[in-house]
């Protein structure tokens, strides 16, 4: 079995993305009879999709797990839908890393209005839940760069009818980066590694039956 788990690099001005670390932590586990790659990815919206479906393409895995960043959110979000939109509002603090801020754009004129996570995610955060790390499932990935990727990802499985399932997972701000704003809801970088274990071993499980 192949799974390929995707993280950010910095955007918005901060110095720190708990998923760039998330996804170099993770690279070094094992996970029985698991292969695990994974792929950190430029925040733009044309190129985060193009990086993630060539290392699709070329590692064909069986499942694909994206994670992302949103600041303000308290606990581990799987997504459940991703829209197909790109849309930054004009007064946004941050446009993407090459200061692009679409406004109302289609990811694809001829794609789906939305499409659903194809992993188990209420499972996930049975588990989470279960592991005392707090879960929800949402219902919103944004119109930002992380639903970007959830949805081209889904999209390309769906025209090109392969049999790999895929999913996006927001997480929380990390202690470290709250240091600077003590405002913002944030989790111990271990607790958002824990959470990323749990995610792993329950897809795994899941492909399994």
């Amino acid at each position: 079995m192949k799974i390929l788990i995707s993280g950010f690099e910095v955007f918005g001005g901060s110095t720190i993305n708990p998923t760039e670390k998330l996804v170099k932590a993770i690279a070094s586990e094992t996970f029985a009879g698991v292969e695990l790659k994974t792929v950190l990815l430029p925040v733009n919206y044309d190129e985060c999709v193009e990086a993630i479906i060539k290392e699709i393409e070329a590692y064909q895995p069986d499942a694909v797990i994206s994670c992302g960043l949103y600041h303000g959110r308290t606990s581990v979000t799987p997504e459940r839908i991703a829209v197909n939109v790109k849309d930054t509002a004009a007064d946004a603090p941050y446009a993407d890393n090459k200061g692009v801020k679409p406004t109302d754009e289609p990811i694809n004129p001829d794609g789906p209005d939305a499409l659903f996570t194809q992993l188990p995610v209420r499972k996930m955060v049975n588990r989470l839940n279960e592991e005392e790390v707090p879960a929800y499932i949402s219902n919103t990935a944004g119109t930002f760069i992380c639903n970007n990727t959830m949805y081209g990802v889904l999209d390309y499985i769906r025209k090109n009818n392969i049999s790999t399932i895929a999913g996006f997972v927001h997480f929380p701000a990390s202690t470290e980066m709250a240091v600077e704003n003590p405002l913002l809801p944030a989790l111990p970088q271990e607790t958002m590694l824990q959470a990323l274990r749990i995610i792993i071993q329950t897809t795994i499980e899941d492909l399994q039956n």
